[in-house]
């Protein structure tokens, strides 16, 4: 749908400008001059604009990318120290976080700002109150112990994380930047058409830029929602680490004497 629009829009505008550029070529030898200045000032600001949302979509990608693997890394090695925890302290804190990936998972496949988003973050901070509960009763049971502490440690970062991932999930280019490079793209296709039309030429060069400044406006645009179209951020590490909570447990509960 959206890959429509942006073409109905700038095939349309294209399409206009080489009517109108039709209609006036009785008097191009007057307008070809400050028409050729004028398109190629604007052509060169879009292009500018284009670059610059571009860059911002795709440094947020990478960002969001980057904040998967770290919650999965950290998530990761929570689950461990918590398998050098007493018990019963190990397996209730093992089970939460096998639940509390589950939700991680849930929220990256998730539309940012849906119920179901909103949703799988509250589940995610009802698990991290629980699993910090019971950080505290092993904290309160051995203070002395180095376990407890390194858990206490991890737990704290992956809490951190979620919510830095729940914000680069939030963290959209701005929308008058989006519609600044559509408005900008119609106007400079429209007036390169009208140009190329009252000088007689060719207008299938001006019909393959709009294409060009279609999809690179697509991939703008599906780069700035995470979720959904073609380019998504992928919940493979998120996935990995529940898979590896599936198997028996690397470490053994530790002795109690």
């Amino acid at each position: 749908m959206l890959a429509l629009i942006i073409l109905t829009a700038l095939l349309g505008a294209t399409a206009g400008g080489l009517a109108i550029g039709h209609t006036m070529r009785a008097h191009a030898h007057k307008l070809s001059e400050p028409f050729s200045v004028l398109q190629a000032a604007l052509l060169g600001l879009v292009g500018l604009i284009l670059a610059f949302g571009l860059s911002l979509a795709v440094g947020r990608y990478e960002n969001r990318r980057a904040n998967v693997v770290s919650e999965a890394n950290a998530i990761g090695t929570t689950y461990l120290r918590a398998q050098t925890l007493n018990e019963p302290v190990r397996s209730d804190s093992m089970t939460r976080l096998k639940r509390y990936v589950d939700t991680s998972i849930r929220l990256a496949d998730s539309v940012p700002n849906s119920a179901q988003a909103r949703r799988a973050v509250a589940d995610g901070d009802r698990i991290q109150r629980e699993l910090w509960g019971f950080a505290g009763r092993a904290l309160s049971e051995d203070p002395q112990a180095s376990a407890p502490r390194l858990y206490v440690q991890s737990l704290n970062e992956m809490i951190d994380l979620q919510t830095v991932g729940v914000a680069g999930l939030q963290n959209r280019v701005p929308s008058a930047v989006l519609v600044l490079e559509v408005l900008g793209a119609v106007a400079a296709l429209s007036l390169l058409a009208v140009y190329l039309a009252f000088m007689g030429r060719g207008g299938l060069s001006v019909l393959l830029a709009a294409a060009l400044i279609a999809l690179l406006l697509l991939v703008t645009f599906d780069l700035d929602r995470p979720t959904r179209g073609l380019i998504t951020v992928p919940d493979k590490p998120l996935v990995g680490v529940r898979a590896e909570m599936a198997l028996p447990p690397a470490a053994p509960a530790p002795d109690v004497p």
